[in-house]
């Protein structure tokens, strides 16, 4: 009897532990909302700036021939008081540069944000300029941000008589916390009475699924799939003026994603990958190809000693042909996945380049049931 229980207690033990593996399973394929969609308004904006760049060590644009940083530094000397349109300026430590950044979604005036610095004209090496004071414009022409501070690049240049070298990309850099907000993006959040979750990978079942967590979340049913990209939520009376709480929740709810069955290949590279829903008809594949090898053998022939004969200097060919009488046949069952689908091509030997042309024949006869998308 003892032994009876004990069997008993062994079997409901298995049983919950393969229940906890299955559920870290589901667990580990779900995504929170917030990973996988953005919420309407909530989004960084571009901004753009043109600036100076001095303190270069003779790495700068060429005044000379670049009219526009002979230009942009005669009007910055004016400003201050200085009057250089009469003299011949042959600085070498002045770069035109464009300024670029993202104003994140909210900021507040006197937040901080980065920036990166671009050379604009022939500058060789931004490594140790410092930006002047740059205004940066969005799209509507309005300056939010005023960019100034060292530009820190990360590549290597140097140069000798004969020879140079560089790694990386000199003439770009970053300033870490380079630009202060000076104007915000009015946008009132608590305003909304409808909120726009956009996917960012669009599909139908995610949509839909997405909908149906936040109704489940709040009890009713404000959540409604638009499209395969967009789910509409209306907000409800509990939370109207309480957007973040209501956005809190709803970032935090788990989905899971679905996604189609494609296959995606790089041919400059031979990167391939395969989706975890990649299915094929039962066929044959047989990889082997016909190798014809061609190698010239020099040789040199002496004459005997004491003879009045001459070197003579000639080349032999060999010529190799494989056939490919190695080459497999493998029979794929239908609807493997994904790792026996890989096993199979694997058993054949194939090289990622053969593994594209194989999944592209596959695909023509009909039997690659997933798209294949060729980048």
């Amino acid at each position: 009897m003892m032994m009876h229980r004990n069997a008993i207690k062994s079997a409901v033990f298995c049983l919950i532990a393969a229940l906890s593996i299955f559920n870290c399973g589901e667990a580990f394929a779900t995504s929170r909302i917030k990973d996988i969609a953005d919420f309407e308004g909530v989004r960084d904006n571009q901004l753009i700036g043109y600036g100076l760049v001095v303190g270069l060590n003779g790495t700068g644009d060429n005044i000379k021939s670049v009219d526009f940083t002979k230009e942009s530094l005669i009007s910055m000397l004016d400003k201050i008081g200085i009057n250089a349109r009469d003299g011949q300026l042959k600085a070498k430590n002045v770069a035109a540069v464009m300024v670029t950044a993202n104003l994140p979604a909210f900021a507040r005036q006197g937040s901080r944000i980065d920036v990166m610095v671009s050379a604009l004209g022939d500058a060789k090496n931004l490594q140790g300029g410092t930006l002047l004071a740059t205004p940066m414009q969005g799209a509507d022409g309005e300056i939010y941000a005023v960019a100034q501070g060292q530009i820190a690049v990360g590549a290597v240049s140097a140069r000798g008589t004969n020879a140079s070298v560089v790694k990386g990309v000199p003439t770009a850099g970053r300033i870490a916390s380079g630009a202060i907000v000076e104007n915000e993006i009015p946008f009132d959040l608590d305003s909304l009475k409808t909120i726009r979750i956009a996917l960012r990978n669009p599909d139908f079942t995610t949509s839909r699924r997405v909908a149906d967590a936040i109704n489940a979340m709040l009890g009713t049913t404000a959540a409604q799939a638009l499209d395969p990209a967009t789910i509409s939520l209306d907000i409800p009376k509990k939370y109207q003026g309480k957007i973040v709480d209501l956005m809190t929740r709803v970032e935090q709810l788990q989905v899971q994603p679905d996604q189609l069955a494609r296959v995606v290949i790089d041919e400059s590279s031979g990167i391939v990958v395969i989706g975890k829903d990649v299915k094929i008809n039962r066929l044959a594949i047989a990889q082997g190809n016909l190798t014809i090898k061609i190698t010239d053998i020099p040789f040199v022939s002496q004459p005997l000693p004491f003879s009045n004969g001459t070197t003579v200097s000639g080349v032999t060919t060999a010529i190799n042909i494989n056939e490919g009488i190695d080459a497999k046949l493998t029979v794929v069952n239908i609807g493997v996945n994904l790792q026996e689908l890989v096993d199979g091509l694997n058993a054949l030997g194939v090289t990622p380049r053969d593994l594209i042309s194989i999944l592209q024949a596959i695909k023509a006869s009909g039997a690659l049931q997933a798209e294949i998308e060729v980048i």
